[in-house]
């Protein structure tokens, strides 16, 4: 969200980008050009009015105002205000501010009053407004469908020709949909925009035929794009035997991509340049920006400032370029020169060399592709944009991503998890993790795997993988289960293959591996296929060939290849490895067995994780939003208030610095108390003896403090006994790729030296929650372990619910522990937590 120092680029519902930010004083001249612009009916809907010009009186009032009571967004194309919005508290320290916006008549109809009105309200929250009330004519059909629409509980009243509506301004389950709803459209839409241009215009295409933007102008000519080919030069006449034109209006052809490959001090002029001649967006191969040092990330925020004031969208710079195999496209703006056949996988890649290197895998292997966008040094387009896009593509089934960083990580997690219940992602991402994401370590590699399981994602660690899985759910159902049903020639192969699935996590189903020799004909090999894919023990297949020796096959590769598709249903996926010869058309096939079952039990567990409920976000009780944002305005952030907001009871500690001090707080608490070193390493060392209990007087109080003020310092912790539990460990750390993730574990120096900690991606469901209180190797102590009694495991749940609701809703919190948490059979105590406070970006 934008504040009183920021502004922010939004998209429309056209794909197309407008800034927004506050008003300004000096924003005066242009909101009277803006006025004048306005139709009659925008004015008389507006104000009621024929209001013909703006009295200076009501002009002075528009564009002061003090960001709390009264404040008001402007939105600009280019260097044109075309909108403004604004609300104005009804009365000081009203709950109630009226607002309303209104929107020039060639950008009506594009979202902009939604665009509005969610950034209005979200300032209003933070200036203590609970409710909106607005009045709008019956007749302005358009603005009442923005209230409408917007998923506010809104009352209507009608009175005097007025309609009157008020409603809390609170965000709602219905709110963030809509909200959602819109980013995935206009996010969706712009990408479409660029993938399927009527036109394409190519700057710095050398008449030599040298250099990157020849390459990607031959690549477009000779791929047989439908759309035209516009090569802009400043001299020539033409270019690669096609007209050539000094700037890509004069060419008088619709253009609605650009593909930028001149120098960082050219981009601006190439900017404007596409911009008069209405490009949607711009694909810069040019090398030299942010990956360059300072002044290249500089060019790059020019750049993409640039682009946006002008409506058009980045990719890149320093990218491969985009392409899309579509008969009716038929577009390659890349320097690959030749493109997977036509296909249903999307592939996206952040590196420009790799992208090269994975379309031509692709391509040897026959991997079909949809389209292709390379994003380079991702100034503006992400993968998180092609996610939103594929998501609805009717070409593309199957999502492969390369990431080497993730921009917005919040929305990663996000959009795999809902992207992944319809289409398969499979990405390509390191599970390292780089120090420093929280006050812990965060998840190890291990922890990691598990995120991008939880999150639906087929997280692969090789190119060879990543491949090996796109092929696999290109041209294969998904198993039913885990049990494998191997088929083979050979022993050897066949026993690798059951010592690989169990590796893998896969079941060997009963009654196999099944090796039928090698002397078996095609006819025999083929028989003992079908038998075992209408197995209905067997929910996959793995086919293993082995050459025969010399007179042992009694049929010819030829044979092999006609028998074998026959042996396969639709409903049951099929690997192969085929040592010699290959294998029949369809069927994935694999250099080696290990490789065949891997990707195999990558699907698997994809397929597992479909058919789990995902749980839903309960209700939580004792939640307030708005106290959490205003323990966080607190100077210093009040931890205490903070968590209270959400429900969770911290037990309350006294710092002392003294016998007399610590005395005083033990007899305010009431004795018993505990006692405990103030430095963060030591609260919970009780086998130092940093933590002293049961102190049951004053004398013990003040004997015990002398000791640890010898030992650890003066600063000690006084705070009330509360019954023994077993000690576990909350923590919300931010992930590079996840965002907030909340870990869990049982407290103690083995458990924390073993990380023993396990993790789940914010928002956390009631179902994730459960398992991240069952996950750890240490969880069967909570379980009644050895005789003791059993904890409360639904409190724990609940007490992770609330710091993942907490993460949610709370960007700023970028770190938090509760250590230790004594659960018990009747419920938890939590003794200390620690927040770390951040933006919010």
């Amino acid at each position: 969200m934008t504040t009183a120092e920021q502004a922010v680029d939004v998209l429309l519902s056209d794909g197309s980008t407008v800034q927004l930010r506050p008003i300004r004083p000096s924003d005066g001249p242009s909101i009277v050009a803006m006025h004048s612009r306005f139709s009659e009916r925008t004015r008389y809907l507006r104000y009621f009015s024929p209001y013909p010009r703006i009295p200076d009186r009501d002009l002075q009032r528009f564009i002061n105002v003090d960001h709390r009571d009264r404040e008001a967004f402007v939105v600009l194309a280019g260097d044109h205000i075309v909108a403004v919005g604004r609300y104005e508290r009804l009365g000081p320290q009203s709950p109630d501010a009226e607002v309303a916006f209104v929107v020039e008549d060639a950008y009506q109809g594009r979202g902009i009053g939604s665009v509005l009105m969610e950034h209005l309200a979200d300032a209003a929250r933070r200036a203590g407004i609970v409710n909106f009330v607005a009045e709008v004519l019956p007749a302005n059909g358009q603005m009442l469908r923005v209230f409408a629409d917007f998923g506010y509980q809104i009352q209507r009243q009608f009175a005097d020709g007025v309609v009157h509506l008020s409603f809390p301004i609170a965000p709602t389950d219905a709110t963030l949909e809509v909200q959602r709803g819109r980013e995935h459209r206009t996010e969706a839409r712009s990408i479409a925009r660029l993938l399927a241009p009527r036109g394409v215009a190519v700057y710095s295409a050398s008449a030599t035929g040298q250099g990157v933007g020849a390459a990607v102008l031959g690549h477009l000519r000779d791929g047989g794009f439908t759309g035209a080919v516009v090569p802009v030069h400043p001299t020539a006449a033409r270019v690669a035997g096609l007209p050539a034109y000094p700037s890509a209006a004069g060419a008088g052809l619709p253009v609605d991509l650009a593909v930028v490959a001149v120098p960082p001090e050219s981009a601006p002029e190439v900017v404007a340049d596409a911009a008069a001649a209405g490009v949607h967006g711009l694909v810069v191969i040019s090398a030299g920006f942010a990956e360059a040092g300072v002044a290249g990330a500089a060019a790059q925020r020019a750049l993409v400032r640039a682009a946006h004031a002008a409506g058009m969208r980045v990719i890149g710079p320093n990218c491969l370029g985009v392409a899309n195999t579509d008969p009716t496209v038929r577009l390659n703006a890349t320097l690959a020169p030749r493109l997977p056949v036509p296909g249903r996988v999307g592939i996206f890649s952040q590196s420009g060399a790799f992208g090269v290197a994975l379309l031509a895998e692709a391509d040897r292997r026959g991997l079909g592709l949809s389209s292709f966008v390379s994003a380079g040094n991702r100034a503006d387009v992400s993968g998180n944009d092609l996610l939103q896009y594929w998501q609805d593509d009717p070409a593309t089934d199957v999502i492969m991503l390369y990431l080497e960083t993730f921009g917005n990580p919040r929305k990663f997690a996000r959009l795999a998890r809902r992207i992944g219940r319809d289409k398969p992602v499979v990405a390509l991402a390191s599970p390292a993790r780089p120090p420093g994401v929280g006050d812990s370590v965060g998840p190890d590699e291990m922890a990691v795997s598990a995120l991008f399981t939880q999150s639906g994602v087929i997280r692969v660690d090789t190119v060879a993988e990543l491949l090996d899985v796109g092929v696999l759910l290109a041209n294969q159902p998904l198993p039913a289960g885990n049990r494998v049903g191997i088929v083979g020639n050979s022993s050897a192969l066949t026993g690798l293959a059951a010592t690989a699935c169990a590796a893998q996590g896969l079941t060997v189903a009963v009654g196999y591996p099944r090796d039928v020799g090698p002397r078996a004909s095609a006819a025999d090999f083929a028989d003992a296929l079908a038998e075992a894919a209408a197995d209905e023990t067997v929910d996959a297949l793995v086919a293993l060939f082995a050459p025969p020796l010399p007179g042992q096959f009694t049929g010819t590769e030829a044979d092999l290849a006609a028998a074998l598709p026959a042996a396969f249903t639709a409903a049951k996926p099929a690997v192969a490895t085929f040592l010699v010869g290959r294998a029949p058309t369809g069927m994935p096939s694999y250099p080696s067995v290990e490789e065949a079952v891997r990707a195999l039990a990558r699907v698997t567990g994809y397929a597992d994780w479909l058919r789990r409920p995902p749980g839903v976000l309960p209700e939580l009780p004792d939640v307030d939003p708005l106290a959490a944002q205003a323990a966080l305005r607190v100077d210093g952030t009040d931890p205490g208030a903070l968590l209270a907001a959400y429900g969770i009871d911290v037990v309350e500690s006294v710092p002392v610095a003294s016998a007399e001090e610590a005395a005083e707080a033990a007899a305010r608490l009431g004795f018993p108390v505990a006692l405990k070193a103030a430095a963060g390493g030591l609260r919970h060392r009780l086998d130092l003896g940093a933590v002293r209990l049961d102190l049951p007087d004053d004398a013990a109080v003040r004997r015990t403090y002398a000791e640890m003020a010898a030992a650890f310092g003066a600063d000690v912790l006084v705070q009330p006994m509360v019954p023994p539990g077993v000690a576990c460990v909350v923590e919300l750390v931010e992930d590079p790729a996840f965002g907030p993730v909340v870990g869990f574990g049982l407290g103690g120096v083995a458990t924390e030296l073993l990380g023993d900690r396990a993790w789940r991606a914010v928002p956390l469901t009631d179902r994730d929650a459960a398992e991240l209180v069952d996950a750890p190797r240490a969880a069967p102590l909570l379980r009644g372990h050895r005789g003791a009694a059993p904890v409360d495991r639904a409190a724990l749940a609940d007490l992770l619910l609330r710091v993942g609701r907490l993460a949610d809703e709370q960007p700023r919190v970028r770190a938090l522990t509760l250590n230790p948490v004594l659960a018990r059979p009747d419920g938890l105590s939590v003794l200390h937590a620690a927040v770390r406070v951040g933006s919010a970006t």
